[in-house]
């Protein structure tokens, strides 16, 4: 069980902070999440206290830094159930994909070779395999969509070829918000040895997530969609995996040595791929949000969510101006006010304090899926609540007369 009345009180922006005079209810989690006094105080500490390197001191500064920031990475691979040297530290889920796609993508992939991909994808699940594709000649195929948005198994298996190297999709996409069957797409993939990239954006924030059970061969995610600073995020890979990865930047840390003539000897992963120096205190705030997450439980964070989700769609379904598109979803909500575009409708539930997404979500190309051009979008997170959802629903009702709405 959740209690969301003492969750909320360890939140700075939902004690006090307003829009337009009102109450501030933020239902733009599949953006970003607000941050708990835990990891605000994690990265103050650092900071205030600590502010030194990691990696790079013979000091006691340096050293207690360097604990700091690999103690995250036993955090991380007891959140998803992997070796810690399976953990590189990268600024977030678009960073991870972009290092998978050119540190693994660019050396694994020839002329001919196939990348699946689905319409709902982010773009940073698109445009890095798109870049791939000029270099290599590989191609990218599309897996069909099922109602709603669904990704099945069985299309998955009428994408596949034998020239099928790569599959990267998202285990939950970020505006119909369809769970995908990621360990039978694994096992499927594994058997006809494919790779299987999955973009957890979405999900590792919102659900119990065990990569050796899946058997995944890549996950991304990043931290400030599960409580955490921006910036800074997460690539787990197979060991042998990232060991045969090219890193895409280069630089100090990375390296063990290097010569005049050229010849660079790397370091073993994760560390090869972690030049310069980081993002400490975003890592320090990262392994403090996912403690924080952690104390609450992922079950019952997923189950709360789904019980808000079948809440708001149920009142939505009663609403005669509303065009919803994934009612049947687990993760964000997809809809239109009829009549009314997108951003003039965000516009207005703005006025009453309420957060909202509006426009295509960094997914152009689910468009030629849904057939409409733009939606509104809210994604819940378990300091969300009934009441605020009712508050949304009101809006909702106004929404066909926006006119009066909005200027009366």
């Amino acid at each position: 069980m959740i209690d969301v009345k003492k969750i909320r009180e360890d939140f700075p922006m939902l004690n006090g902070k307003t829009m337009h005079g009102k109450t501030l209810i933020y239902l733009d989690n599949g953006a970003t999440t607000l941050k708990p006094q835990k990891v605000i105080d994690s990265v103050c500490d650092y900071l205030t206290n600590y502010s030194g390197n990691a990696h790079r001191g013979d000091y006691d500064l340096s050293h207690e830094v360097d604990s700091k920031y690999e103690h995250v990475r036993d955090i991380v691979a007891n959140f998803i159930n992997c070796k810690k040297e399976e953990v590189v530290y990268t600024y977030g889920s678009s960073d991870s994909l972009n290092l998978v796609a050119f540190g693994y993508g660019m050396t694994h992939l020839h002329e001919g070779d196939e990348v699946l991909l689905t319409l709902a994808e982010h773009a940073s699940n698109t445009l890095p395999w798109f870049e791939v594709a000029k270099e290599t000649g590989c191609i990218i195929k599309y897996i069909d969509l099922e109602d709603q948005g669904k990704v099945t198994l069985d299309n998955v298996k009428k994408a596949i070829t034998d020239q099928t190297k790569i599959i990267s999709i998202a285990q939950i996409t970020n505006v119909l918000g369809q769970i995908a069957p990621i360990k039978e797409i694994c096992e499927y993939a594994h058997q006809k040895g494919i790779i299987v990239v999955v973009d957890g954006a979405q999900s590792v924030p919102h659900m119990p997530i065990d990569v050796q059970n899946l058997d995944l061969d890549f996950l991304a995610f990043s931290a400030h969609k599960l409580c955490g600073p921006t910036g800074v995020g997460v690539l787990y890979g197979k060991y042998e995996l990232l060991e045969e990865m090219r890193p895409t930047r280069f630089g100090g840390d990375s390296n063990a040595r290097y010569k005049s003539n050229g010849i660079v000897k790397l370091k073993n992963a994760p560390t090869k791929f972690e030049t310069g120096t980081a993002n400490i205190e975003g890592v320090i705030g990262m392994g403090a949000a996912i403690e924080y997450i952690q104390s609450i439980g992922m079950q019952n964070i997923h189950e709360y969510e789904q019980e808000l989700r079948r809440y708001a769609i149920n009142k939505m379904k009663e609403l005669d101006n509303i065009e919803l598109y994934n009612p049947d979803a687990s993760g964000p909500i997809a809809f239109n006010i009829k009549g009314v575009f997108s951003q003039d409708a965000a516009s207005l539930f703005n006025t009453y304090g309420i957060a909202v997404r509006a426009g295509q979500h960094c997914a152009k190309i689910l468009g030629e899926y849904l057939n409409v051009s733009q939606t509104l979008r809210v994604s819940f997170y378990f300091y969300n609540t009934y009441q605020e959802i009712d508050a949304f629903i009101d809006v909702c009702k106004r929404g066909d007369d926006f006119l009066d709405a909005f200027f009366g």
